[in-house]
């Protein structure tokens, strides 16, 4: 998983704290000391995928298109990852001593078949939790942070 995955997360969270309001690139990769030209591709992505929408202009920036309710964490991973698995069988066992051409191994392998079994349960994990869901449990652990999110995105200079 590559590491626009987290950045894409954080961002939304804070963007879910900042309903209404446009934040730009810049300004959400400095919170974090991100490569700014680096996030915004994965803001392009996400807004590729309608988790945010882009909005130019002095006030521009990105916000999130619905309710954080409505993304999930494998929202976000499929947006930049993309939908395919991260385990892909490739019927060595075809090449095997004992292989046989009609078999399908993606199917028979049981090496195949544990990756999808554990890709199955991963994915069902993160299409169960959403970005609300994290923002929740974040304020259980910091109460202040939407506080501090929209103190620093709003009295920040551009």
């Amino acid at each position: 998983m590559n590491e626009g995955v987290e950045w894409a997360m954080h961002s939304c969270v804070n963007l879910s704290w900042m309903p209404g309001a446009a934040v730009t690139a810049k300004r959400l990769a400095a919170f974090y000391d991100l490569p700014t030209a680096y996030l915004n591709k994965q803001l392009q992505a996400l807004t590729r995928a309608g988790i945010l929408t882009s909005v130019s202009g002095p006030k521009g920036g990105f916000q999130l298109a619905r309710d954080p309710k409505n993304i999930s964490l494998l929202d976000i991973v499929v947006a930049i990852d993309g939908p395919d698995e991260a385990f892909r069988c490739t019927q060595i066992l075809k090449a095997g001593p004992a292989a046989d051409p009609k078999v399908d191994y993606t199917k028979a392998c049981l090496i195949s078949q544990a990756m999808r079994s554990a890709e199955l349960t991963y994915r069902r994990e993160l299409s169960s939790q959403s970005i609300a869901d994290i923002a929740a449990r974040v304020v259980t652990y910091t109460p202040e942070a939407p506080d501090n999110v929209r103190n620093h995105f709003t009295n920040l200079k551009s």
